[in-house]
Order: structure tokens, then sequence, then C-alpha cells
């Protein structure tokens, strides 16, 4: 059964479970609705669609080093093969999981001790888009190898005003990997703001 995380805490990954190294990372959100009822849908009412999109972010000891360790819809795939987002979702329409991406930790090298995993919504400051337009956010992980959702963290602050979401971490502790559940909602408007973190 999948733990419910609260901001701020701290779970192991693979301790105690040897051979656990395949991991699926699923993001979603949801549009807040616009409301207007049925002629303002018809009528193409509600403004546009809100792009978030899922990045992830492989720092070298707490840095990021290397723009190649950037993982997001203009890079899907990290040099090592531990690390692929499965692609952009415009909308975030739908039920589940928006975006997903893979992770392989016998595959992330021994000089990467963390992923962050971002999500930022694409041309915030022409579209007057914020967090405060989204709900039901959350980042989950699952077992790879049976499908079992091992944990997931409902990210139930209130962001608005917020253009930028640092979700979680998962980072390395001696020999072991452990979830982070960071929740932290900021100003930043673009990637590159984000990177500026942890130079």
């Amino acid at each position: 059964m999948a733990i419910s995380l609260e901001k701020g805490q701290r779970i192991d990954l693979t301790k105690g479970k040897a051979g656990l190294s395949k991991l699926m990372v699923g993001l979603g959100w949801d549009p807040v609705s616009s409301g207007g009822g049925f002629f303002s849908k018809l009528l193409g009412g509600g403004g546009p669609n809100i792009d978030c999109d899922a990045s992830v972010l492989m720092l070298e000891n707490g840095k990021f080093t290397d723009k190649k360790n950037l993982i997001y819809f203009g890079n899907l795939k990290s040099r090592c093969g531990g690390v692929q987002h499965t692609g952009d979702n415009l909308t975030g329409d739908g039920a589940g999981d928006d975006e997903q991406i893979m992770i392989d930790l016998d595959k992330v090298p021994g000089n990467i001790d963390k992923l962050v995993f971002v999500v930022n919504i694409y041309d915030c400051v022409r579209r007057k888009q914020d967090f405060g337009m989204i709900q039901n956010a959350f980042i989950r992980v699952v077992d790879q190898s049976n499908h079992e959702e091992m944990l997931k963290y409902n990210l139930r602050d209130n962001y608005a005003g917020r253009t930028s979401l640092i979700t979680a971490e998962i980072y390395r502790s001696g020999s072991e990997w452990k979830f982070a559940a960071i929740g932290e909602g900021t100003n930043d408007t673009r990637l590159e703001d984000i990177i500026s973190r942890y130079v």
C-alpha cells in the first residue's frame, strides 16, 4: 500500500528492498474549472490551456554543473540512460499522471547525488498564469517491477501567484536512495531561473 507523504517528510526508497532500481515518477495536476457553464465553453471561454512542464535536475554534490543534466521536454533522456522523460502534456486534462519520468537508479552515475523534480508553467508571463489556477497537484513513485505505487505526495499548499514548483527530490544517502517531499512554490518564470538556484 502506498505511503501518503506530507510536506517536509522524507522516506527511504531502497532500504530493505533488494534489487529495487527501476522507478516511475508520475506528476499530475488539473486546471481549476473556470466555470461559466455550457455557453462559456461553447464560445471558447476560459482562456488558454495551462501548459505545465515537469523537469528533472540531476545534481552533482548538490549543484547543477552540466546543461545535459537537465531532463525536460527538450531533452528527454539523460546521457547515462538513468532518467527518461516520456514527453510533454500540453493541457493537464484527464485523470492520472500528466507527465511521467522513468528512473533507473542503477544507471545514475555515482557523481550524481540528487534528482530534483520541478514543474513550471510554460509562457506563464505572457499568458498571465500561475499555480493558483492549478489544483490536485501530486507526485508519486511507482516500482516498475510490479507496478505498485510506493508513495504519493499531494501538494496542498496555496500556490496562488507562484509560477514554478519544486515538488520533490530523490537523493543518495550512503548506499541507499531516499525521497523528500519539498512542495516549494517559487516566482521563477523560466527553467533557467530554477536552475540558477542550484548553480
